[in-house]
């Protein structure tokens, strides 16, 4: 399964109109080796992705792993870790991390995304609002 909203994982498409990326190279590869052909099952977005693990429509993507999300995808060891932080004017109260929530404070995030689903778990006060698209 592939997140074509993630321009990291899927970066365009071929002439003949397959994706490429990292993603599809590495599917590619796995495939190659355990002798299976691909079928590249195409989302606008991650949480559409995960959604779809329950259904039995795909047998392997690349996701942020997160706990609202193991209920239907087991997760591997990841394969490359990404760091995330806040944007914030210079002006900003918020200058550390742990400044964000507090009360006044707002947060938007894109929906589905697995630093929406660590931020609906782990703020208690600050507002976060969610929004379509990267």
């Amino acid at each position: 399964a592939l997140n074509m909203r993630n321009q990291l994982l899927v970066s365009g498409k071929t002439a003949a109109g397959e994706p490429e990326g990292l993603a599809p190279s590495m599917a590619l590869a796995f495939a190659e080796r355990i002798g299976v052909p691909v079928e590249f099952v195409p989302y606008e977005n991650a949480a559409k992705l995960a959604d779809e693990a329950a259904l039995d429509r795909w047998d392997v993507a690349m996701i942020g792993a997160d706990p609202d999300r193991a209920t239907h995808i087991d997760f591997t060891k990841p394969y490359c870790q990404i760091e995330a932080t806040y944007a914030v004017p210079e002006t900003s109260a918020e200058q550390s991390c742990a400044e964000v929530d507090r009360d006044g404070a707002s947060v938007v995030t894109c929906t589905g995304a697995a630093y929406t689903l660590w931020l609906d778990r782990n703020f208690r006060t600050a507002k976060v609002e969610k929004v379509e698209g990267h």
